[in-house]
């Protein structure tokens, strides 16, 4: 079900998805894996122009994400949910609680593509459920009941991760089912066989991640990437990826911290391999 319309309120409010119509620059975010409303607003407020509640590894139950995901749709920011595994309900609670998107994580198949897509969308192109009277309070300007149910297959992103062997293997007919193909470098190297050990990239997985984006622009999608700070985030950038995940909360927390006290102790900053 689709209003059709361009200019829908839901399209206008969901700003990651405005920033890949435009097509001007990348969509540069940041991941929240620890809980808390005010932790939201500190990486909304960062310059993000999204920001994934992560439910599948984070510390972010299903309480805390419907404190996050407004958190950060009120400061002008589009929150995406990383939902915790396939289930429809997963893909529901995180859609009622108005988020801008979802991320599915471990896809294997085309056949889990096309339930996820199924369980995102309202009939007649999908099964999703039809009643969260939560959802539209964190568009802005704020849909009505009807409204949201007519606009939100054509306004809201569903987004799946390639990192798996049999993703890849697929990729091609997988990239045209959904709107961005997101890679999750640590897991996908581990499943190709070829580990990221000490933040080094083995020239294989150097290889899938190419054949992912350039799967994503034969079939007119995006493709994002998860980074480990923002000197490869710049990196992915320059190769042409849309979306961009630029470091998480709780390893900036540590870092932020750790090289504080380094320098007060005269010993200043450490470097370290990329991980989370």
């Amino acid at each position: 079900m689709s209003s059709g319309s361009p200019t829908s309120k839901m399209l206008a409010a969901n700003s990651l998805k405005q920033i890949f119509t435009q097509e001007s620059r990348p969509a540069m975010g940041v991941w929240q894996m620890l809980p808390g409303a005010n932790i939201s607003r500190i990486l909304a407020r960062s310059g993000a122009d999204w920001v994934m509640v992560d439910c599948e590894h984070g510390n972010i139950d299903d309480a805390a994400m419907h404190e996050a995901v407004p958190a950060i749709a009120a400061l002008g920011v589009s929150p995406i949910v990383r939902i915790p595994d396939l289930q429809a309900s997963m893909v529901k609670r995180a859609l009622d609680s108005g988020a801008h998107g979802i991320l599915a994580p471990l896809i294997r198949t085309v056949e889990d593509v096309k339930n996820l897509v199924t369980a995102a969308k309202f009939p007649p192109e999908g099964k999703r459920g039809f009643g969260s009277p939560i959802a539209m309070q964190n568009f802005n300007p704020m849909p009505t009941f009807t409204e949201y149910l007519q606009q939100a297959n054509e306004s809201l992103l569903t987004m799946v991760q390639i990192e798996t062997q049999e993703a890849l293997d697929s990729v091609e007919e997988i990239a045209p089912l959904v709107d961005v193909i997101f890679i999750g470098p640590f897991d996908l190297g581990n499943n190709i066989g070829h580990p990221i050990i000490e933040g080094k990239m083995d020239p294989e997985l150097d290889e899938a991640i190419e054949r992912i984006l350039k799967a994503a622009v034969t079939a007119g999608k995006k493709c994002g990437i998860f980074c480990t700070g923002g000197e490869q985030a710049k990196r992915y950038a320059d190769k042409g990826f849309h979306m961009i995940s630029v470091a998480t909360d709780y390893t900036l927390l540590g870092a932020a911290m750790a090289d504080s006290l380094t320098i007060a102790r005269g010993q200043g900053k450490q470097d370290k391999p990329a991980s989370y």
